[in-house]
């Protein structure tokens, strides 16, 4: 009996070591799941610490840059502010107004100026402030006056305006975003190069991509646009308004009655280097200072002279082979064009020296070495002409530009024609709008 009792004891003494064993094991296993899961938990803690640490560092060193860029910015805010106080009163303002109501016209530099004067005294919200800017964009001729043009274009986006912003008028944080490509492609829609004789760019080639082609818009750029398809004369108005709503457009058809004018027109044209610009639109030739043509005694300083094929104007309802357009400008900053019809005949021997030296590349200034030209070797001896106002004949058509179109033409070859690099460059005639045609 006893040996029984000692057996059952012995048998459970073994299940109770049997199952302390397997709760100590179940026990440990758990234990060292937990201490697992601690351990990844804390490598997490430190990888996030650490991460944090460095978050902050480059935080801290990107706030020490911001302060080093701010002081220079507060530096022109404290300038700025002290321009607004000493502008605050109104009285420059009203002073300049005041002295510009005597003038019929301002140029684009003073429309800019007056813009700007505005937005300092009354605020960016000021509807003055817009218009002068706007009327300063709408007289800027193109690579004549960027600065003018910048100024506006800057201005009205300050005052909120969704504008299209020159890329040459970028600061230079927002023009390395757009690369060195899209700057020039910015560049060679018209904006800060040489203009197209009356101060803009055209597409003598009238591609269908609008003016260059292959050549995309840029964000910042001014719309393209050119002679054929989808931004051809008759849709300019689609982005320059001026184009469609304006009642003084140029070219026109010049017929009678005529107007007798009594204008004394001259020209003093020098000899100068030459200097020639394919700007993918026309030919141009950049004149050097010194030639004038006089209206009235007022001298007009020529900036450029360039060539339309067929002429843009007509006689009686009929072109010529080409025209000259001299583009001039006086001290007002009034633009004056002087047109020179060329009737196809015998070789033109000025034309013989300009097709002899054509730039081989779009948008290169070319100046031959020891060529040298004077415009006045295009101009007929007769200096009859007619008369009349309008604008220029390519985008935004700003009007206001006084146009002679002599009546005395100049022979050009039939071979002289054809080796001009352009096969169509000239705007339709527009509407006369009642406007008078002078003759002298």
């Amino acid at each position: 009996m006893k040996r029984i009792l000692l057996e059952v004891f012995l048998v459970a003494a073994l299940i109770g070591a049997g199952v302390f064993g397997f709760m100590n094991q179940k026990q440990a296993a758990t234990s060292k799941a937990k201490i697992t899961e601690l351990t990844a938990a804390v490598e997490a803690a430190e990888k996030s610490a650490k991460e944090k640490e460095e978050s902050i560092k480059a935080a801290e060193e990107e706030m020490h840059a911001l302060q080093e860029e701010m002081a220079p910015l507060e530096e022109k805010t404290n300038q700025l502010e002290a321009v607004k106080a000493a502008l605050a009163s109104g009285s420059t303002l009203t002073d300049l107004e005041n002295a510009y109501k005597k003038e019929k016209t301002l140029s684009a530099e003073r429309q800019a100026g007056l813009g700007a004067l505005r937005m300092l005294t009354k605020g960016a919200e000021d509807p003055g402030a817009l218009e002068a800017f706007r009327k300063a964009l709408q007289l800027s001729e193109l690579g004549d006056r960027k600065n003018t043009i910048c100024a506006a274009q800057l201005g009205l986006v300050a005052a909120g305006e969704k504008i299209k912003v020159m890329s040459d008028c970028l600061p230079k944080s927002e023009k390395a975003g757009h690369g060195d490509k899209e700057e020039k492609d910015a560049k060679d829609d018209g904006h800060g190069k040489k203009d197209d004789g009356h101060g803009k760019k055209e597409d003598g080639k009238g591609k269908k991509e609008g003016g260059h082609g292959d050549k995309k818009d840029e964000k910042h750029a001014a719309p393209h646009w050119g002679y054929e398809g989808e931004m051809g004369p008759e849709k300019w108005g689609k982005e320059f308004p001026t184009c469609s709503a304006g009642k003084s457009q140029s070219p026109l058809d010049i017929k009678g009655p005529f107007v007798k004018s009594r204008v004394v027109v001259s020209a003093d044209y020098k000899e100068g280097p030459l200097k020639m610009l394919n700007n993918g639109h026309t030919i141009q030739v950049v004149v050097s200072p010194g030639s004038k043509l006089r209206i009235d005694g007022v001298a007009h300083e020529l900036l450029q002279f360039h060539f339309h094929r067929p002429s843009e104007e007509k006689i009686d309802g009929k072109p010529m082979a080409m025209v000259v357009h001299f583009v001039h400008k006086n001290a007002d900053g009034k633009l004056a064009v002087l047109g020179v019809l060329l009737k196809e005949g015998n070789e033109n021997p000025g034309i013989k020296t300009l097709w002899a030296n054509l730039p081989k590349e779009e948008n290169v200034e070319y100046a031959p070495d020891g060529v040298n030209f004077n415009p006045g070797n295009l101009l007929p001896r007769e200096f009859d002409f007619y008369s009349y106002e309008g604008s220029l004949t390519t985008p935004p058509c700003t009007e206001g530009v006084r146009f002679f179109i002599l009546k005395t033409t100049v022979n050009i070859a039939k071979e002289q024609v054809q080796a001009f690099p352009f096969k169509m460059n000239a705007r339709p005639v527009q509407p006369l709008n009642g406007r008078e045609i002078l003759s002298n």
